[in-house]
């Protein structure tokens, strides 16, 4: 025993001189040969379905939907598994992606969402950050199985073979069009809805700077009015820019610049010859305008004047929030028009294309009529021959 004891404490204090340097590292390659083969065992049991689903949260909510899509079962028979979608084949990706499902485990331990309610309430915000992952890697785990130079575009239907043929010229990936394909689309609506919520509840705090921005149409007088409830002389549209001139109670004074075509008074638009509506107003309050200065559009010939209107409004409609507003916008965009196709980028179109675009267009969509006003405006305002505000 002692002799072992002294042989062991030899190898511990000079295992080279022991063992010699070839045996040294023939132990060295048999260990890593070994953590090598028993890490990548490890790796390819979590690789399975089964292990995927092992947790209840998983089984109960995300796979019973699964189940239902044709990725589950097809005519040709082909699945793709959980991983097939979420995890990267190889490499760095794949490494990366196994690093981060530690959160899964976490929001398993926490029970994030291991109800179908709590499910439902997070599908928004997981759906959005699986599809900016898949916006941001060009669908790597789809096009481990899909290709644009492996389809037979004249044996898809046509209109598929259309859509897929200018996707393929386009450059777009995947989930830009393809989403909900193995799972339940979430309530696109309750984002943006969420965002106008906040917006209107924080008003109260962020409307007391000398510039604000309609939050939504609101009525305008040329005077103070008794209450809210009185008949306006027009309206003021959303995202339209006011300064304030004086307060009072729940109500502004504010100005509004914009430019009117001759012979259509009545309606203030953002910039001449773009039909970006600002306000609306009766022909009595269009001739209380100041004209600063009159102007021939040489595109069109029409003449248009540039000037503004006081009026006064409810001050609870109005934001200093810009940012915040144009959130919303984005979201009402992304979700009303990126759900079923690719959406273009707002700089895509002038801003008068924009007009026939949504008119075109919000048939497909389940927006009301307000909705589709602020889309509209908001669309103009970034369009590609709009000047850009900071």
């Amino acid at each position: 025993m002692k002799k072992l004891i002294k042989a062991i404490g030899r190898f511990m204090r000079r295992p080279v001189a022991v063992v010699g340097a070839g045996g040294f590292a023939l132990v060295g390659i048999v260990v890593g040969v070994v953590g090598y083969v028993g890490f990548h065992s490890v790796l390819e049991m979590t690789m399975t379905e089964e292990f995927c689903v092992s947790c209840h949260t998983m089984s109960d909510n995300a796979y019973e939907e699964y189940k239902t899509s044709i990725h589950y079962k097809n005519p040709a028979g082909v699945r793709a598994t959980c991983t097939d979608c979420h995890v990267p084949k190889a490499g760095w990706p794949m490494y990366k992606a196994k690093v981060l499902a530690v959160n899964d485990l976490w929001a398993e331990i926490r029970g994030t969402i291991n109800t179908p309610e709590k499910y439902e309430q997070e599908r928004l915000r997981l759906a959005k950050r699986v599809w900016a992952h898949m916006e941001d890697n060009n669908s790597l785990e789809c096009r481990s199985c899909h290709s644009y130079e492996a389809m037979d575009f004249e044996h898809q239907r046509p209109e598929a073979s259309k859509m897929m043929k200018d996707a393929s010229a386009k450059g777009e990936t995947c989930i830009d069009c393809h989403k909900g394909i193995a799972h339940k689309l979430p309530d696109m609506a309750s984002g943006y809805k969420a965002l106008l919520a906040n917006l209107v509840a924080e008003a109260p705090s962020n409307n007391k700077a000398d510039t604000l921005y309609a939050i939504s149409t609101t009525p305008l007088w040329p005077e103070k009015p008794a209450d809210a409830s009185a008949r306006g002389a027009g309206n003021i549209l959303p995202l339209t820019k006011v300064e304030v001139v004086s307060r009072s109670g729940d109500f502004i004074e504010v100005r509004i610049d914009g430019w009117m075509q001759e012979g259509m008074e009545r309606v203030l638009v953002k910039e001449m010859g773009r039909r970006l509506f600002m306000a609306t107003v009766t022909p009595a309050m269009a001739k209380q305008a100041e004209i600063l200065e009159t102007k021939t559009d040489e595109d069109t010939g029409l003449v248009w004047k540039d000037g503004a209107i006081t009026v006064w409004t409810k001050a609870s409609s109005f934001t200093s929030d810009r940012p915040g507003l144009m959130n919303y916008g984005a979201d009402l965009y992304s979700a009303s028009c990126g759900s079923c196709h690719s959406a273009h980028a707002p700089d895509h179109f002038l801003a008068n294309q924009w007009m026939g675009v949504i008119k075109d267009m919000k048939g497909y969509t389940t927006l009301d009529k307000e909705q589709v006003r602020y889309l509209q405006n908001y669309l103009q305002l970034h369009a590609k021959d709009m000047p850009k505000e900071s």
